[in-house]
């Protein structure tokens, strides 16, 4: 009588790391392995399970049909894995691990990168990663663990927590509205040069605002970095739509019709819900939470109030 295929837990790390980067470099990376000591346990686990998990071609490796079965299987036994170390551990040896984590460029640069210190100081055994490429990013393909997202996500597996509000406003330069025709309102912005998204290239529709302005306005620069549209806008090429909680950290930029022009976008964290208890994608979610809601007045300005933008001056200059 044959004994039944064994393998052990380690095989099936090895396993969902290949399915869900489909790279055996990165998987390895990501195990702190080798490559071809990932390529072994996948051929390893193939041949005591006696069915083809993966395609092997150039680009890299492709789950077949029984595979993508057997990642959900393996999934679970990862969740129950996860659940038992958390009940077996204390709360900071819990917390141990790697967490990919993808958001906006703006969100990662000019807020998460600056609370960085504190996430270590509170989790010293986490690792993590910040991916700001959003549009190439996929919690379905497990490409990310968590991810901070502007539109709230519509069905599927998810957990989905809104994080914050945030608001932005038309700006330019000092400089540049000091020599530009004067503004009074959204009509005159048609005579100004604007600088914005690349529109094929916008990855979500809360970035889709010009038309929330005026739908006759025509970027003349587009680009799909904030941080760019900010350092051109601060260089005096044009007005840009920015949020507050960065633009107001310079100076030299201006709002233009404050009192008219106020868009509110939001920010939300979300998971596949069989990540959400593991203590380390928990670990991730807690401090963000926490962070945001010590920082709210970063990203709801003062000026607005329950009614909306307070009323001023017709600008800010």
């Amino acid at each position: 009588m044959n004994n039944p295929p064994q393998f052990t837990w380690d095989d099936l790390q090895f396993f969902l790391a290949v399915a869900r980067t489909g790279q055996l470099s990165t998987a390895a990376r990501q195990l702190r392995s080798s490559h071809a000591t990932v390529s072994r346990r996948i051929d390893r686990l193939e041949f005591t399970l006696k069915v083809k998990l993966f395609e092997r071609n150039p680009r890299g490796y492709v789950l077949t049909a029984m595979g993508t079965r057997f990642v959900e299987t393996a999934e679970r036994m990862e969740q129950e894995t996860e659940r038992l170390r958390a009940d077996l551990a204390d709360g900071s040896m819990a917390q141990r691990g790697l967490v990919r984590l993808s958001a906006p460029e703006g969100f990662a640069n000019f807020f998460f990168a600056t609370v960085l210190p504190q996430f270590a100081a509170q989790h010293p055994h986490l690792s993590l990663e910040l991916v700001t490429i959003q549009q190439i990013m996929s919690l379905s393909r497990k490409e990310a663990d968590l991810s901070v997202v502007l539109d709230e996500p519509k069905g599927g597996a998810y957990f989905a927590e809104k994080l914050t509000d945030y608001h932005l406003q038309v700006y330019g330069s000092r400089d540049y509205l000091a020599k530009a025709p004067a503004i009074t309102s959204r009509e005159d912005l048609l005579n100004h040069p604007f600088v914005s998204y690349i529109e094929e290239m916008i990855f979500a529709p809360g970035l889709d605002y010009l038309g929330d302005v005026h739908p006759r306005i025509k970027p003349q620069f587009q680009s799909s970095s904030i941080f760019a549209q900010l350092t051109a806008t601060r260089n005096g090429l044009g007005l840009c739509i920015l949020p507050y909680f960065f633009a107001s950290r310079y100076p030299e930029l201006v709002r233009v019709l404050p009192e008219e022009i106020d868009l509110k976008r939001h920010y939300w964290i979300t998971c596949h819900r069989d990540l959400k208890q593991a203590p380390r994608v928990r670990a991730v979610i807690d401090f963000l939470r926490e962070a945001v809601r010590g920082e709210d007045a970063r990203f709801v300005p003062p000026y607005v109030t329950a009614a909306g933008p307070a009323r001023r001056a017709r600008s800010d200059i």
